[in-house]
């Protein structure tokens, strides 16, 4: 089994919804520590089972429509797909039907979420809102700092 994916669900052109994927795409200019992979997981759907299984911890990247400001950044810790917060309409479906498969086959990695809380109306456009950009480092240094907690802890194991 390898180590670490982080992977990053959204949609690009719907603004803020493609934050995740905003954000995978700033990882792969990065260089990551060895046994971290880094995934551009789309709209996310059962096609990713396969790969994700293929993991032992999963840090997820994406939008969250919330209660929260658009903006804010939470860390959560999902172990079942109704622990997952209520994502966009645009990709609900397919992250909650990856999640549901692999607990069918129990086989779910260990997840880290980082749920970015954005506006429930996107408009169509690639630009990230003020809000959700200025929390773009935040979220990479959360990413890293899983990625150690992980190493120092459990030794990837």
């Amino acid at each position: 089994m390898k180590k670490v994916l982080v992977l990053g669900i959204g949609n690009l052109v719907l603004n803020d919804a493609g934050v995740g994927i905003h954000i995978i795409h700033m990882l792969k200019s990065l260089v990551m520590p060895e046994g971290v992979d880094v995934l551009d997981g789309g709209i996310g759907d059962k096609a990713l089972v396969e790969v994700v299984q293929e993991y032992n911890r999963l840090i997820l990247i994406d939008a969250a429509m919330d209660e929260f400001p658009v903006g804010t950044v939470r860390r959560l810790s999902p172990r079942f797909p109704d622990d997952y917060p209520l994502m966009l309409a645009t990709h609900e479906q397919g992250v909650r039907d990856m999640f549901d498969a692999m607990q069918d086959y129990n086989s779910a990695p260990r997840v880290d979420m980082l749920a970015i809380s954005v506006n429930g109306s996107p408009s169509i456009g690639m630009q990230l809102s003020p809000e959700v950009q200025r929390v773009i480092p935040q979220v990479l240094q959360l990413i890293f700092e899983i990625i150690e907690d992980k190493r120092s802890a459990y030794y990837f194991c």
